[in-house]
């Protein structure tokens, strides 16, 4: 069933249709196919190809590590020379389910 017709099953009258997130491609925006395959990443993220989802990974990838820099720099620059004490930052993957 599409999005729109599963939104006039469940008896919605306003006919202010919100796109499925499976309707096109987080990239690149290209419509999802009804009969092809979706590539998906982190969970509920659609990708119509390899490709997008591979270039999304590496996007991603460079934020991240990106982050962990700053994150870093960020840390040896608020040490405190006073007393002497360093703060410990643990950087790492965290998994909700």
């Amino acid at each position: 069933m599409s999005s729109a017709a599963a939104l006039n099953y469940a008896g919605c009258e306003d006919n202010h249709y919100q796109p499925h997130f499976l309707d096109s491609c987080f990239l690149c925006r290209r419509p999802l196919g009804h009969n092809s395959d979706i590539f998906m990443y982190r969970g509920n993220t659609p990708f119509c190809s390899q490709e997008c989802r591979q270039e999304q990974i590496e996007t991603d990838e460079a934020n991240e590590k990106r982050w962990k820099i700053s994150s870093s720099k960020r840390s040896n620059h608020s040490t405190t020379k006073e007393n002497n004490t360093k703060k410990v930052v643990r950087t790492g993957t965290v998994a909700v389910a």
